[in-house]
């Protein structure tokens, strides 16, 4: 197996007149990974994409997809699926008929039938695009992106306007094409999927990356929390704490075992009851929220 990077991308920069779009911007994409790239709006994972994906000329630095630069067509298109938000497909033409078409121009080989069948499309097969669904649009784009199994895959907000059932379905095809060897580049707003699915996350700002690493390394970096409300009065609470708005005491720890073990044997020592008791480590839209305060 080869080991040059699915994406490689080098000192990117994007500018749109006095604009500056993506500054400086470097990572890669190893085969097999599910990859997030993931920021605040206007933070350039839009332009930084679409310049991998090949739509977009970079200002200056190197792209590369497949070793070889997203614009050649030719070599890099047939190796890859795109799921835009929206594609955009033709209202008159039939699902079956909307499949085959970008089978034929992305030059990928595969059965519609079979495609149909995982997305849960076979009965829609001759619905024209107009008469669906906004869900059912939605799984004819990841359709149309899985087509013939490609090697990467661009999901972008691939859930957005489907149900709970359809959204666990995508995944297991996901999941399923990753067991295959894809590579999948995931952008969502639904942040509690890049925290389970992701093995990497690329959290971009003001054009450039706040962070980058595993959900563990971005999760690090803030501390966990323990929340809870008792009656007062109470003795002296054996840890620093604060009051929050609804009355909740919040306590932050970088050692949640440690101090958590302290409070409840103060509380067992004190026959206080820790009312409404939740403790937890930091959650990724924690540390999404915490690029408001840079």
């Amino acid at each position: 197996m080869s080991s040059t990077p699915v994406i490689d991308v080098e000192r990117l920069n994007l500018t749109y007149g006095d604009f500056h779009a993506v500054k400086d911007l470097s990572f890669q994409v190893e085969r097999g990974e599910l990859y997030a790239l993931l920021g605040t709006n206007g933070a350039g994972k839009t332009s930084t994409l679409e310049t991998v994906e090949g739509h977009r000329t970079a200002t200056s630095g190197t792209v590369r997809v497949f070793g070889k630069s997203p614009r050649d067509r030719r070599a890099v298109r047939p190796r890859m699926g795109i799921m835009l938000q929206e594609s955009g497909f033709s209202p008159d033409l039939t699902v079956k008929e909307s499949v085959r078409l970008i089978g034929k121009l992305t030059q990928r080989t595969d059965r519609v039938e079979r495609v149909l069948g995982i997305v849960d499309l076979t009965r829609k097969a001759a619905t024209k695009v107009s008469q669906l669904s906004g869900g059912e649009k939605r799984r004819l784009d990841f359709a149309t992106a899985v087509y013939g199994t490609p090697e990467l895959i661009f999901l972008d907000e691939p859930t957005t306007g489907l149900d709970i059932q359809s959204r666990d379905d995508l995944w297991d095809v996901v999941d399923k094409l990753r067991e295959d060897g894809s590579t999948v580049v995931l952008t969502t707003h639904y942040l509690e999927e890049a925290q389970q699915r992701a093995d990497r996350i690329g959290l971009m700002h003001k054009g450039a990356f706040y962070r980058e690493g595993t959900v563990s390394e971005l999760t690090r970096m803030l501390p966990a929390a323990i929340r809870f409300l008792f009656a007062d009065p109470v003795p002296a609470l054996p840890l620093q704490a604060t009051r929050e708005g609804d009355g909740k005491v919040l306590i932050e720890t970088f050692d949640l075992q440690k101090d958590l073990h302290t409070l409840l044997r103060w509380a067992q020592d004190h026959t206080v009851e820790l009312r409404e008791l939740q403790a937890g480590p930091t959650r990724l839209d924690d540390v999404f929220r915490a690029l408001g305060s840079d």
